[in-house]
């Protein structure tokens, strides 16, 4: 009777522990406040959008070869001989030079540089895709625990009656002591889970808090149930997803900037022709110019040997193509095994769900008039206890099976490419 007592006293404390945290000092977020705390602040996300306006600016570097080049200058030459006097010359000038043919090298610089943008905008996508299964993930985890912290709550308290109808039975002489020990271990089992599962509650906390970009990590809360939002059943058209997915998409813009790099590459060994003039004025008076000079002409260059490093880069210009098409073929074939994996896990899970329902339906009816049976002295000890067990099976196994349809959903999404960006995922 007295370990009884103890037993007791110290589930009070416990979940006194438990439940008497003050709510105020948790941060209660919904999965849209997750999601747009995501989509401003990760740092993941500002790194893609820093590379996007990098090729933004090789573009517009590439497109100044277009512009006239416009320069000025100011001269001031003093000279003399031994023996002589010394004279200075002074001159200003403006120079302007244009480019009028170089064998389409530049254009074709531009359209990889074009390219380029495109790659990095569905790089943005893809990271944003990865970042919604992180998140996704974690926000999961942190409701599973939440939830999983009242359930062992909730078997903790069910173990502690338990222990008190087995000890009045005991001191009644209808039950022996190895059953009563029996009973008080699956109280202590409880009991170590309930401070297992505060434990994994504060890591899921932090792990959300990581995913949504902070450097802070304080208590979170979020709000949210164990239903999926993707109710269709009819399989998608995959070839579809696999072609419309920003990995691959990305892959092609890539492949295409190498295409416009090899023809580049082949355009070097073009002359290139430039419009060159100036105008300016020479004077040995620093403040007086009495003549104007100007010139105007065309200047050809063609490039005759360069030490064989112009074939060179046309040869790796190929090999990066070669390269590029190999892989984009390869990601291909890996995306649409991912969506087949993440589909069939999807429909697996939901189906489960269903089935570990009525497996918990039928766990309680069974454990409710168990526990009565008992208690009349109708069924024996072991049967009641399996029964028990198998009841608080049941309840993990509805929990994890919640869990498990949202992170299948969520790997669903990412292998369709759906990032931070859609709402209606």
């Amino acid at each position: 009777m007295v370990l009884f007592m103890k037993s007791k006293i110290y589930l009070l404390a416990l979940l006194f522990s438990v439940l008497a945290m003050p709510l105020y000092a948790f941060e209660s977020l919904t999965w849209q406040q997750c999601v747009s705390e995501t989509r401003v602040a990760h740092p993941d996300l500002l790194s893609a959008l820093a590379l996007l306006q990098q090729a933004e600016a090789d573009k517009q570097i590439t497109g100044g070869a277009r512009l006239p080049l416009l320069s000025i200058g100011l001269n001031s030459l003093k000279r003399g001989t031994s023996g002589a006097g010394s004279s200075s010359l002074f001159s200003s000038s403006l120079s302007a030079q244009q480019l009028l043919y170089d064998g389409h090298k530049t254009s074709r610089q531009i359209a990889s540089n074009e390219e380029a943008i495109k790659a990095t905008r569905y790089n943005y996508s893809v990271v944003s895709a990865n970042l919604r299964f992180a998140l996704r993930s974690a926000f999961t985890a942190l409701l599973n625990a939440q939830e999983l912290v009242g359930l062992t709550v909730e078997i903790a308290e069910r173990r502690q009656k338990n222990v008190r109808l087995i000890t009045l039975r005991y001191q009644g002489g209808r039950e022996n002591i190895g059953s009563l020990r029996q009973a008080e271990a699956d109280l202590a089992q409880a009991d170590f889970e309930v401070l297992q599962a505060k434990r994994g509650l504060v890591l899921a906390q932090t792990t959300l808090a990581s995913a949504l970009g902070r450097d802070i990590h304080q208590p979170i809360k979020v709000q949210g149930v164990f239903k999926a939002s993707d109710v269709s059943t009819v399989k998608p058209d995959l070839p579809l997803l696999v072609n419309n997915n920003p990995l691959l998409q990305q892959l092609k813009a890539r492949s295409k900037a190498a295409s416009y790099d090899l023809e580049a590459s082949r355009s070097a060994f073009s002359p290139q022709l430039y419009l060159n003039s100036s105008i300016g004025r020479t004077s040995s008076d620093r403040w007086q110019f009495d003549a104007v000079d100007w010139s105007a002409g065309v200047t050809l260059s063609v490039p005759l040997y360069e030490g064989g490093s112009g074939g060179a880069r046309v040869a790796k210009a190929k090999a990066v193509v070669a390269q590029q098409s190999a892989e984009r073929k390869s990601v291909s074939l890996q995306l649409f095994d991912a969506l087949e994996q993440s589909w069939k896990s999807f429909q697996d899970v939901r189906q489960a769900v269903v089935v570990r329902k009525k497996f918990l339906d039928a766990a309680v009816e069974r454990a409710t008039i168990a526990t009565a049976q008992y208690s009349n002295g109708l069924i024996s000890f072991n049967d009641w206890v399996m029964i028990e067990d198998n009841l608080v099976s049941a309840k993990k196994g509805f929990l994890n099976a919640g869990a498990d349809m949202l992170i299948a959903e969520a790997q669903w999404i990412q292998s369709k490419g759906g990032g931070l960006d859609d709402q209606e995922k």
